[in-house]
Parts: C-alpha cells; structure tokens; sequence
C-alpha cells in the first residue's frame, strides 16, 4: 500500500502562526491511533508540571484507522492537560469531526502556543490559514458564531467546525468546544484551553480518498458491521428514545442523582423522562458522519416573542441523559421547558452541562447552609426547581462578576475550598459527577478513571448486577479490564455505544481489512499499555489516589446499591492504583 496518511500529524503553532507535517509511523503501529496516539503526543508536548492555560499546554486531537471506512467509527479524541483537574484532560466528540480530519490527510493535530490576538484556524487538505477572529471575540452565542463561519469557509457537507463560546473566553474551567451545533468536547475544560490560546475556532475539511488493501474483504466486513448495528437491540434504543430512556430505571432503582443527592429519587422524573421528551419535544434526530444510528435527539421548543404573543420562534435543543440529570433531578427542576432552556443556554454560552449543573447544586445548598450569602449571587436566588434563577446564574458564572462567581467558574472543588461545604461537592478526582449514584464500582471508576467519567468502566453496570456483594479486588479488576478494552476502542475510535458491536474478533479483522497491522491477540497488551501511559501521566502532574476526597454525602444518601461503604470504596482505589502501576 502506499504511504499512510494516518501517520501524518499536523503540528500547528499559533504564537509564531507556522505549521509542519511530521511522519510517525512507528508511533501509530505501535498505539493504533485515537487515544493511544494522543496520550504518546501529549507525552511528547508537554511539559511537566506546566499550567494548563500556558501557552505551552499542547492540544491534541487524534483519529483512528477505522475512520472514514466503518459504521460508528466517529469520534475524535482531544487530549490536553486539564485546567480543572491539573491533571489528564480527555475528551471525545463525534459529529463531523473525526471524517474530516481523516480527509484532510492527518491522523493527529498537535496545536501549541497562543496567538497575540483572537484567531481561528482553517485547515484545508494541506494548508493551513490562520484567521482573524476579532470580530468573533465576545459574542455571546455560540450557535451565531457557527453560522459566521459557515458562510465563509468553503468545504460544506464534509467540513467540522469547532468552536468556543463565551465560557471559553472568559477561562471557565468546565468550558466545552462545540463541534457541529449539537456535539461536544465536554468534559475537563477543553474550551478554557482553546481561550488560553486565544483560539475562537477550528475549521477542517479535505478531499482525500481511503485505500483499502482488499475491497472484497473490505465489504464483507462492513456489511458484517452494519447489519450487526442496525439489528442490535441496544442500538435501537438509542435511534428511538437516546439515552434519555434511563431516566425512570435510575429514578426506579434510587441511582439518580436528585438535588445534589440529598436523595437518589426524583417525583418529577416522569415529566423530564425520554420518552416525555420525545413524545412533548421530539423535532429531529441526527446522526454523527459515518453512523446508521442517530441516537442525538434534537427538542423543538416553540415560544412567543415577548414584543409579539402571535409570532413564534423555533429553538432546537439537543437533549441526552447526562444534561437531562445534570439541569433536570440534580437541579429539582421538573419543568420540561425550563429544562431545555437551561441546556440551550449552557450550548450557547459554552460550557460543560454536567459540571455546571453539579456546581449549581452545590451553590443552591451552599445557600441554604447560610455558607454563601443571597448578595453574593447578584439577585439570582437560588431554589430547587427554579429554573429562571438558575439561567440567571449560569450566565453570572460565565460573566463572574464577584468573588463567588469567579470561584464557581473554577469548579465546585474549588469553591468548596473556598466557601466550605466540602462534604456536599460532589467531585471526584477533581471533576464534578457523573450521573449515576448506583453504588462503590461507579465511584471507584469516577476517582480513579483516566477521565473521572462514567464512560471510563462503566462501574454503575457492575453496581447493578452485582448490588454491593462483590469484594474491593474485584470490583477493581472489572473496572480496570473494563478501561483496557475501551482503551482499543477509542484508539479505534469506536463510539462505546457501540461496544456490543466491535467485538474484539471484529475489530481485529477491521483493522486488517483498514491495513492496521494489529492481531487480535495483541488488542489488550496495546489496550493496557494505552491505560498505563494515562494513568502515568497523571500521576507526572500530580495525582495521587491516597489525597482523593470522597465527598460524605455519597456515603449518607442510600445508592442503588444500599449505603455505599467508604471503607470498601477506598480499598478498591488502593487496589486500583496497585494493578495500574503494575501494568
């Protein structure tokens, strides 16, 4: 075959706007690609000990080699040192992101530097232009921001846009990228980076065609893929109600986070339940490039104009099970509207839905423990259930006004320090929660995870078939064999909700047919070798399992799995922190 585009990483600096290619294959035959790229890259460039808003903070984004050529290869990894943990930063995105990289002819981009004054990035096959983005700077939508782009730039219909928005600007730690309106890059401060850098936006498109090596085994592979997608009963879930769907099981279990889990249940859960959404909301739903799915589930909200009553204007929110907890139960808020207008306004203003809704709850409480004062939050008085008053706040947050505001940007850990109330912060690892209150295996995978996040092990599926009876080694050996695996399959980059999907036996063959030179034997020394880098580089920059909080309230409010022990969860960190280094 020839020279694989795959291998070719664009390295971008924006402090003296120049740019280079540099091939490196032994670095993607040795790692495959996606997060086992990344995390090699991110070891390359970055400096140890560095401040995650110096210039010197690379960003890197990666792909894999089934990109482009299989059903639910979508996503793109971002890997980055974290403004709000100080640690390992990671986060993936689908939409268009990952194909039109692909086309464009690299399998990663390094981005260092800062630019002088606002810039975006537009990347086209092989050039690289470096745009002014003054006239950008400061406007407060995100979604406008997009539209200003699209009619500028050329390659429409293959192109990504990745954009920051107000949140970004202003250095909020939890601030997301948007990526084609509905995706994101949520988790661990990627939009603070982007501003560090003074970088509104990246643009990327390309031309390129992808070479198989055998076009026969190629299709029967594909094929095998697809129908496989398409007739899994898990995949359908997710086409017709999304993840929406485990709103009432978590509610019915006691695993829902509700008003900062000062309970595990939630009377409103119906009203904001998926299948209220897409029976009262439904407008649309939209799939990622390359994917027969199309689990993203778009609400169309009708409202008034206030000047006009007889005029309508049309708002199309996209609604997942992680936003629904984090501004629905977690919040109190069972006003369906209310809801999707607090997830339009965390979209446009740009920052991660799931820790500004933790830092909300823990501001809401913090409240009424007297520990902040109603002054200090600028008029916004904040109620469980209120949902104008929690618009309001997300706004002062990103805007941060005052002393209380400008720490709730920095995240409920650190708040929390400031203001007290460490006991209800509900952050692991230095990054606010995930919504699962299921039991010890989810909590032990959100302090010790590569990203604090659910989707590291998946410990809450452990939790509920296990319920409770399962000893700290165990737990901890389901968890880290759990995060191994997944390490293939976002080096892949296979979405995970595709895992039933990608067996090991099918990626092998994938990546064969891809000319991916990987046995299937061989998957899980690169899948560990992946999770041993991470977890090393974390600890490089300073983590350490045995200074881990564990917030007292998860141990008081009962889970789906009974009282969660503190004294068993804290022994399945310790044994997870010995199997990691020993990997």
């Amino acid at each position: 075959m020839p020279d694989n585009p795959l291998h070719r990483v664009l390295c971008i600096d924006l402090t003296n706007q120049q740019y280079r290619v540099e091939e490196k294959p032994h670095l993607f035959e040795e790692s495959v690609g996606g997060t086992g790229i990344a995390i090699r890259l991110l070891e390359e460039e970055c400096p140890p000990g560095i401040d995650p808003l110096r210039p010197e903070n690379p960003i890197v984004f990666a792909v894999g080699p089934l990109t482009g050529l299989f059903p639910l290869a979508s996503k793109t990894v971002a890997m980055f040192k974290s403004p709000l943990t100080g640690n390992l930063g990671e986060s993936h995105a689908g939409g268009r992101s990952a194909v039109s990289l692909r086309l464009a002819g690299y399998g990663a981009v390094v981005i260092k530097g800062a630019s002088e004054s606002p810039v975006y990035l537009s990347i086209h096959d092989d050039k690289v232009y470096f745009r002014d983005a003054s006239a950008l700077w400061g406007m407060t939508n995100s979604h406008t921001i997009g539209r200003v782009i699209r009619e500028r730039e050329p390659g429409s219909g293959t192109r990504t846009i990745m954009r920051i928005g107000r949140a970004g600007e202003q250095l909020v730690r939890y601030a997301s990228v948007i990526t084609e309106t509905y995706r994101h890059f949520g988790r661990l401060g990627l939009g603070a980076v982007f501003g560090s850098k003074k970088l509104k936006a990246i643009v990327i498109s390309g031309n390129r065609s992808l070479i198989v090596a055998n076009p026969k085994q190629y299709r029967k592979t594909y094929d095998e893929i697809f129908q496989a997608a398409v007739n899994s009963s898990v995949m359908q879930k997710y086409h017709q109600v999304g993840t929406a769907e485990n709103i009432e099981p978590l509610n019915a279990v006691g695993g829902l986070p509700t008003m900062n889990i000062k309970e595990s249940r939630f009377d409103g859960a119906k009203a904001i339940s998926g299948e209220q959404m897409a029976q009262q909301y439904l407008g649309r739903r939209i799939a990622c490039a390359h994917c027969p799915i199309a689990c993203i589930h778009i609400a169309a909200l009708r409202e008034p104009y206030e000047q006009d009553p007889y005029f309508y204007k049309t708002s199309m929110i996209s609604y997942d099970y992680e936003p629904i907890y984090a501004m629905g139960s977690m919040l109190g808020v069972s006003d369906s509207r209310g809801l999707l207008k607090l997830l339009d306004d965390a979209d446009r203003l740009g920052v991660d839905v799931m820790s500004a809704g933790v830092v909300l709850a823990w501001a809401t409480e913090a409240l009424e423990k007297g520990l902040i004062k109603l002054e200090d939050l600028a008029g916004a008085e904040l109620k469980w259930g209120d949902h104008q008053a929690y618009r309001r706040a997300l706004k002062m947050i990103v805007e941060q006004p005052n002393d209380l505001y400008r720490a709730l940007a920095r995240g409920v850990e650190y708040a929390s320090s400031q203001y007290g109330g460490a006991d209800f912060a509900l952050a692991l690892g230095g990054n606010e929660m995930p919504g699962y209150h299921t039991g010890p295996a989810a909590y032990a995978g959100f302090l010790m995870g590569s990203r604090h996040s659910h989707l590291d092990s998946a410990g809450y599926s452990i939790d509920l078939k296990s319920k409770n009876q399962q000893s700290a080694s165990k737990i901890a050996d389901a968890l880290i064999a759990e995060e191994t695996w997944r390490q293939i399959l976002s080096s892949a980059v296979v979405c995970f909700f595709a895992r039933g999907v990608y067996t090991q036996e099918r990626i092998a063959r994938a990546f064969d047919v891809a000319g991916c030179d990987v046995r299937s034997e061989t998957l899980l020394q690169i899948g560990g070798e992946t999770l041993r880098r991470k977890y090393s580089f974390k600890l490089r920059e300073g983590f350490s399992p045995k200074k881990l909080r564990i917030p007292q309230r998860i141990l008081e409010t009962p889970s789906a799995s009974g009282i969660i022990s503190e004294s068993l969860l804290r022994e399945t960190v310790s044994q997870m922190n010995q199997k990691l280094t020993s990997l």
